[in-house]
This record gives structure tokens, C-alpha cells and sequence, in this order.
């Protein structure tokens, strides 16, 4: 097993995602009694560095630069690569995020080494890390291990819980000075769109919905709902072509992953690279008036019917439910 695995944590709007600690558990797995350093870039990150060691870390290497503030390819890709050389890992786990999914390709090229990409689990057999990873859009899964150099990998979010998290565990935190130059790209500033404010990938309750949805204003219902569960809304590639939503809300093939504990597919006929996004959620719920639906094969409950008017009902009756416990 890896004696050092280093996870890189992932922040943003000055505070740490959810998968970072994840990638953490996961990096315990492969390490197996060996060390796990979190390592943190960023513009004066170093107040978060001390929640990296209660959710697991033995210790955390930092770089604070303003280069780093926001993400940028080339120099998150400089500073992990300064950090790497200092360190000398032995395996190293990010998240498969959109920065894990841009930078780490780039990173096991300038490392000679693979990558095991979208893991949604490790688990150790016969003394070496095993992975295992959705194919063929969720229809199957492989399991991968790495027989020579580093161990490399990127892990899905919301699939590996969390160790439990323990305020009195203590560790060493180190600064990195990194030399970052001849960036090609400076981001002058970021301006979001606003989504409820819950982050979709890593939403534990998902209400999306598709063409069904017939308008902007369709989704309206379908953000009351979200809010009533403390879930983000999405959406099919459809909605989002029909420019009923920002694409940013996507999930599918070619939008985002999410594997939510509930998740609601309204108005969504269920097409196969929709499927590819949703279809490791833990309890789907599918609404839609076409009894023959593609997405009702794949939910663990159905309703045929109207959305405009089951949504609504189902809204009101979790408020009661809800006052009620």
C-alpha cells in the first residue's frame, strides 16, 4: 500500500467542498496505516486547514498565493506540480470535479503516470487499493488497481462518506512556496449565477426537471420544492436547450454527475445520456404524464400524471409533514 497519499482539497468561495473530505476517506483506504497529507492552494487558505486534519488528515502542506485565489489551469498545475516533487507521494486522490477533471489529466501526463478517473469507491484486496468506476454511461462498472508508480485517481462526489469528524485531532501545517510565471490565462473576475445556493454536485436531495417543464417559469415549483428538502434543482439537456434553465443546472453525460440520496426526474423522459448523470442516486422519483417514460425503468417510484398539478400537492402535503415532526 501507499506509505504517503496526498489528497488535494478543493475550496471555494473561501471554504472547503464536501468532496475533500471524502477524497481524505478515501485516501485513508489506500494508504492503509500509512500518512495522508491534505495539501491546499489558494489566497490565505490557512484557516482551513485545521478542519482537513479533524475529518482525517495527519497533516496539510499549503501555498498560499494570490495567483491561486481563483482556479486557473496553469497555475493550480505549476504549484501541485512544486508541491508533488517536495513531497514524493506515493498516490494521490483528487475530486472528480470540474477543476479534478481539468488539471488532473494534465497533472499524471507530466508524472508518467495513469489515472483512474470518476471512482465511486476503494476498497483494499490482497494488500493493493482497488477502484471501482461507472462505464458505458452507469450501465456497468470495472474494477482498476495500479500495478507500478503512483497511484492516481479522482473520485466522484458524494459516494465515499466522510470519516466522522474529530475536533481534538491534531497535525503539522507547512507552507509551500511555489514558483507560479508565465501563466497564460488571469481571471480578473468571476460573476455566478445564482442556484439557490446549494452546490448540485454534491446536493444531498436533487429536484430536476426536463421539457416537460415547458418554460422559466415551470421551474419555479420545482425550486420550492428543492428549498422545502434542502436540495439544489437541475436539469435535462433538453430544458436546458430549450433555454428554460442555464446550462450550468445540466446533469447528464455531458453536464454534471450527481448521486444525491433523492432524487426527483420531473418531466423528464429518461433518455440515456441523461441516465449517465442521475442513475447511481440513491432513491430516484420520476413524474411524468407518459406512462411509458424511459426514466420509469429506472425509478424506484413513479407517479403518471401532470406535473403542474402533482408537484404543487406533493409540495404542500411535505409542508404539513414537516410542521407536523
Amino acid at each position: 500500500m501507499a506509505k504517503k497519499v496526498l489528497v488535494v482539497a478543493e475550496v471555494r468561495d473561501g471554504e472547503l467542498r464536501n468532496v475533500s473530505f471524502e477524497a481524505i476517506a478515501a485516501g485513508k483506504t489506500i494508504a492503509d496505516g500509512g500518512e495522508v497529507v491534505g495539501v491546499l492552494l489558494g489566497d490565505n487558505v490557512s484557516s482551513l486547514a485545521e478542519s482537513l486534519i479533524h475529518f482525517g488528515a495527519d497533516r496539510v502542506v499549503q501555498v498560499n498565493d494570490a495567483q491561486l485565489k481563483t482556479y486557473t489551469t496553469d497555475a493550480y498545475q505549476q504549484a501541485l506540480l512544486q508541491v508533488f516533487d517536495i513531497e514524493d507521494p506515493e498516490a494521490i486522490v483528487l475530486g472528480h470535479t470540474a477543476i479534478g477533471k481539468d488539471v488532473a489529466p494534465r497533472l499524471a501526463m507530466k508524472l508518467n503516470a495513469g489515472l483512474i478517473s470518476d471512482a465511486v469507491s476503494v476498497e483494499v484486496e490482497g494488500g493493493e487499493a482497488v477502484f471501482t468506476r461507472p462505464i458505458y454511461s452507469g450501465k456497468a462498472f470495472e474494477k482498476k488497481k495500479v500495478k507500478e508508480g503512483i497511484i492516481f485517481a479522482t473520485i466522484r462526489p458524494n459516494n465515499i462518506a466522510a470519516l466522522n469528524q474529530d475536533a481534538n485531532r491534531t497535525g503539522d501545517v507547512a507552507t509551500i512556496t511555489a514558483e507560479i510565471k508565465d501563466l497564460r490565462t488571469t481571471i480578473r473576475d468571476v460573476i455566478r449565477k445564482a442556484t439557490g445556493g446549494v452546490d448540485l454536485s454534491e446536493a444531498n436531495v436533487v429536484v430536476a426537471g426536463g421539457r416537460g417543464v415547458k418554460s422559466q417559469e415551470g421551474f419555479g415549483p420545482l425550486q420550492e420544492l428543492a428549498d422545502l428538502l434542502g436540495g439544489a434543482v437541475g436539469a435535462s439537456r433538453g430544458a436546458c436547450d430549450a433555454e428554460y434553465c442555464d446550462y450550468g443546472l445540466q446533469i447528464g453525460q455531458t453536464g454534471k454527475v450527481v448521486t444525491p440520496d433523492l432524487y426527483f426526474a420531473i418531466g423528464i423522459s429518461g433518455a440515456i445520456q441523461h441516465l449517465a448523470g442521475m442513475s447511481n442516486s440513491k432513491v430516484i422519483v420520476a413524474i411524468n404524464k407518459d406512462p411509458e417514460a424511459p426514466i420509469f425503468e429506472m425509478a424506484d417510484y413513479g407517479i403518471v400524471g401532470d406535473l403542474f398539478e402533482i408537484v404543487p400537492i406533493l409540495t404542500e402535503e411535505l409542508k404539513k409533514s414537516l410542521v407536523t415532526n
